[in-house]
């Protein structure tokens, strides 16, 4: 089976929660009218489903591989990422000024779900370029944007993200990759970075690697780190590429899932240094590097949300093909596994989850449009606070339930899940790597209570919450019984969200250890409550359109999502909030010899 995108659902969640119409509105936005984005979402559902698609599972069966410092991608790859370029999707939410097509980030973010649900291993490579050019378009000299964006933007050059070192994985203050002026304005680089997705491939005439590294005056820790462009061939003043760079691959990783994606060990320097510029001022490399990083968090968190999609149409068309045992009521023979409880039970489980990780992430997109594109000041600033709040819980709630979906996918096929060959399993490898991906559910969890929550004292969390408690009661007062129950499950889950929002700010100077022994469910509890706001939203509006005489089962089958999702997944909001207040006595009892 091939991937078929979920358009019609991409579109209710970008028109009726999201809010389209406010982002076309926005200064800049002005092509992104409902007809365009429609059409957009329709080229996107075909080429990943047609081009990309076909090739994920030929990946993970024949990965690429490496030989002579050189890797060879999958067969096809490199012919669907020229096309990819030449179709334009790596520049959809970049600058027209650099060859983009200057779209809202909420349009772009349907088009990377596409291109991830489709093929995992693919879409890791124009992500991780995304990135790289919103580090430059922000800490970039005039010369290196003028070189670099217009190349990067088309396809025709990638970007790499290099903080890793043997010694150095999430604790970026041991970076000891050296970096040595030359006097001319350039430096050179030497070190060994390690984990680098796509650090080499042979899809693309150029790679661009975005290192961090230290000066030889620089100060210890973070705040002696500096991020330079280290470009795999030279790029001559005018634009034409030249000699190659002092940066190699001597090694890729074997891995887990994902392998059709190179994960390189660079080595820079071997043979006199590898040539790098300055990206920005020395010494905030790390400040830098961290656009990057919160555009790959958030992607990755869309990641998630992919894969377990893509799990989720696997999983019901072996169900509905499936014949296997007779129906509890009563049949003449054995029926398809569809119509037994348990397997209902695990497709809505699926199904509920995916929805509600996918309309979270695209509302915060909107966010992030408002915030950088609104005429107001303070509009812009709430949107941003948003914004900020809900990117650890994207990337880690997204990431978490996609391990849970692809998991359960394997269960639905029952023993011929665990087989390679009917590809249910791959889901679920290649899903493991997300939680891990652009730091652990752990620092996202950090994260989350330290300077999203603590910081202000619980301000911005509050307010969100005070979004929440308005849909709930709005629900609440509905003549519809499937609105009053989900309303129900959102005021219990909004309680339980509040008194751990205001237990991280009252104790967070008290009991330090208290707190972060329950950040992750407390990560996991806002997930799970927003994910439920956003579903509790969609019931409204599905059964108001209902109402209007819209499309009956698309609306009926939004309802009982929902209903589903409040009473299974949000129901769980009370043992979070347990977890989270209560439970740091035993994740902290036993001593380091005792375990």
């Amino acid at each position: 089976m091939s991937y078929v995108a979920p358009v019609k659902d991409m579109l209710f969640v970008l028109n009726e929660l999201a809010g389209l119409a406010e982002v076309n509105a926005l200064p800049g936005y002005e092509d992104a009218t409902p007809e365009t984005v429609e059409a957009v979402l329709d080229e996107s559902a075909k080429f990943c489903g047609e081009v990309v698609a076909p090739l994920n599972v030929i990946g993970d069966r024949e990965p690429s591989t490496w030989a002579d410092g050189k890797v060879t991608t999958t067969k096809g790859f490199k012919e669907a990422f020229k096309a990819f370029g030449e179709g334009g999707w790596q520049g959809v939410q970049h600058p027209v000024e650099f060859g983009g097509q200057g779209l809202p980030k909420l349009v772009a973010t349907p088009c990377v779900e596409m291109l991830h649900a489709a093929n995992l291993s693919f879409a890791l490579c124009p992500m991780l370029s995304d990135g790289a050019i919103e580090a430059l378009m922000t800490a970039g000299s005039d010369e290196q944007k003028k070189l670099y964006l217009e190349n990067l933007i088309s396809g025709k050059w990638t970007g790499t993200m290099n903080l890793t070192e043997p010694q150095a994985g999430s604790d970026l203050a041991l970076v000891r990759t050296r970096a040595v002026p030359n006097g001319d304005g350039t430096f050179k680089i030497f070190g060994t970075k390690i984990f680098i997705t796509y650090g080499e491939h042979d899809m693309a005439e150029n790679i661009v690697h975005l290192v961090l590294a230290r000066t030889p005056d620089a100060p210890e820790g973070v705040k002696g780190i500096s991020l330079f462009l280290v470009p795999k061939f030279m790029v001559n003043a005018d634009g034409s590429l030249g000699a190659r760079n002092d940066a190699h691959c001597v090694s890729i990783e074997h891995k887990l899932g994902i392998k059709a994606s190179p994960t390189a060990v660079l080595q820079f320097g071997d043979h006199g240094g590898a040539i790098g510029t300055l990206v920005g001022e020395e010494n905030r490399g790390l400040e830098y590097m961290f656009i990057m990083m919160n555009a790959a968090r958030f992607g990755v968190g869309m990641q998630g949300i992919a894969v377990a999609e893509r799990a989720y149409q696997k999983a019901v068309q072996y169900a509905k093909e499936r014949v296997q045992s007779r129906d509890l009521a009563g049949s003449a023979g054995p029926v398809t596994i569809v119509h037994h409880p348990d397997v209902r039970r695990m497709l809505m489980s699926m199904r509920a989850q995916v929805e509600a990780a996918r309309a979270l992430s695209y509302v915060t997109a909107a966010a992030f449009d408002a915030a950088h594109q609104h005429a107001d000041a303070d509009v812009r600033k709430a949107n941003q606070a948003f914004y900020e709040y809900m990117v650890p819980i994207v990337k880690g709630w997204s990431t978490e339930m996609s391990l849970d979906v692809t998991s359960t996918g394997v269960q639905v096929h029952g023993g011929m899940g665990f087989i390679e060959e009917t590809g249910a399993a791959q889901y679920y490898r290649d899903a493991r790597i997300l939680t891990i991906y652009e730091g652990t559910t752990a620092i996202q969890a950090n994260d989350l209570v330290g300077r999203k929550t603590a910081r202000d004292g619980g301000a911005v969390a509050k307010a969100v919450l005070a979004q929440v408690r308005k849909t709930q009661a709005e629900l609440a007062s509905a003549a519809s019984q499937d609105l009053q129950a989900i309303a129900k499950q959102l005021k219990l889950g909004a309680d339980a969200l509040e008194e751990v929002v205001t237990y991280v700010a009252a104790n967070m100077k008290g009991d330090i250890k208290a707190v972060f022994a329950g950040s992750v469910p407390y990560l996991k509890l806002a997930g799970v409550v927003l994910g439920g706001w956003q579903m509790a939203r969609a019931a409204a509006i599905a059964e108001s359109k209902l109402q209007a005489g819209g499309d009956v089962k698309f609306l009926k089958a939004k309802i009982a999502t929902a209903r589903f999702f409040a009473e299974h997944v949000l129901a769980q909001a009370s043992a979070f909030r347990t977890a989270a207040i209560e439970g740091s006595a035993g994740v902290l009892a036993l001593d380091e010899d005792q375990f």
